[in-house]
C-alpha cells in the first residue's frame, strides 16, 4: 500500500513539475505581497519590524489559497478521480497524497522564502527559527483545509470565488497562531503555546480531515 501511495506521489509531482508556471504563481504573489508593505506604508525598520509576522502569515495564507481550486478538479473532469475512487487503495490515502503534493509545490516554497522576506522586513534574525517552524506547521494546515473545500466544490462549474469563502473562516485560528508564535519570538517571548496549538490542529487534521476529504469526493462523484 505504501508503494501505491509513493508511486502516487510521485504521479502527482511529476504533472505539478508540467504545470511550472501554476506552481511559481503562489510564490510568486507571496513575494509581491510582502514587497508592497513597505512600498506603501513606510520603509522605516521599526515599524516593519512590528508588522513583519503579521505581513509575512497574510500573504502565506493568500499564497496558499492560489491553486487550491485545480486540487482536484483536472482528475474530475478528465475522469481520474472516479478511477481513484475505484482503485484497491483507500480514498483517504489517495487524498492524503494529494494534500501532500499540494504542500511540497505550494506550501514548501513559502516556508523557503520566508526567512529571505523576513530579512526584508528587518524580522529578528534569532526569531527566524520560530517563524520557519509555525510556517511548517501552518502552510500543512492550510493545505488540508484547502483540500476539503476542493472536494466540496469540485463538482460546481463556478467554485473559484466559493471556495476561499470557505476555506478562509476554518484558516482564521491558523493565522492567528502562526502571527502570535512570530510575534512572541520577535519580542523575545516563548512562543511554545501558539506553536503547541499548532501541532495539535495539525495532527487532528491529519486525522479526520482525510475522511472529510474522501467522503466529500464521493458525494460529488454520485451527484
Amino acid at each position: 500500500m505504501s508503494r501505491a501511495v509513493s508511486a502516487l506521489l510521485v504521479r502527482d509531482l511529476k504533472l505539478a513539475y508540467r504545470r511550472r508556471g501554476e506552481v511559481l504563481t503562489p510564490a510568486m504573489f507571496f513575494i509581491l505581497v510582502t514587497i508592497l508593505f513597505p512600498l506603501g506604508l513606510s520603509p522605516q525598520p521599526e515599524l516593519l519590524r512590528s508588522i513583519a509576522p503579521g505581513v509575512l502569515w497574510t500573504a502565506a495564507l493568500l499564497a496558499g489559497l492560489i491553486g487550491q481550486e485545480s486540487l482536484l478538479k483536472g482528475d474530475f473532469e478528465d475522469g481520474s478521480l472516479e478511477q481513484l475512487a475505484l482503485a484497491p487503495l483507500p480514498l483517504e490515502l489517495t487524498a492524503l497524497a494529494r494534500v501532500a503534493t499540494h504542500w511540497l509545490t505550494t506550501g514548501l516554497p513559502l516556508v523557503i522564502l520566508a526567512p529571505l522576506l523576513g530579512l526584508m522586513l528587518d524580522y529578528p534574525v534569532q526569531a527566524m527559527g520560530t517563524l520557519v517552524l509555525s510556517l511548517l506547521l501552518g502552510t500543512s494546515i492550510l493545505s488540508l483545509l484547502g483540500a476539503v473545500g476542493a472536494a466540496l466544490t469540485v463538482g460546481l462549474r463556478q467554485s473559484g470565488m466559493l471556495l476561499p469563502i470557505l476555506v478562509l473562516p476554518l484558516a482564521v485560528p491558523v493565522l492567528i497562531f502562526g502571527a502570535q508564535a512570530a510575534a512572541q519570538a520577535a519580542h523575545g517571548e516563548d512562543p511554545a503555546g501558539a506553536l503547541y496549538l499548532m501541532a495539535a490542529l495539525l495532527a487532528l487534521g491529519l486525522t479526520l480531515i482525510p475522511f472529510a476529504i474522501a467522503a466529500a469526493v464521493r458525494v460529488s462523484l454520485e451527484s
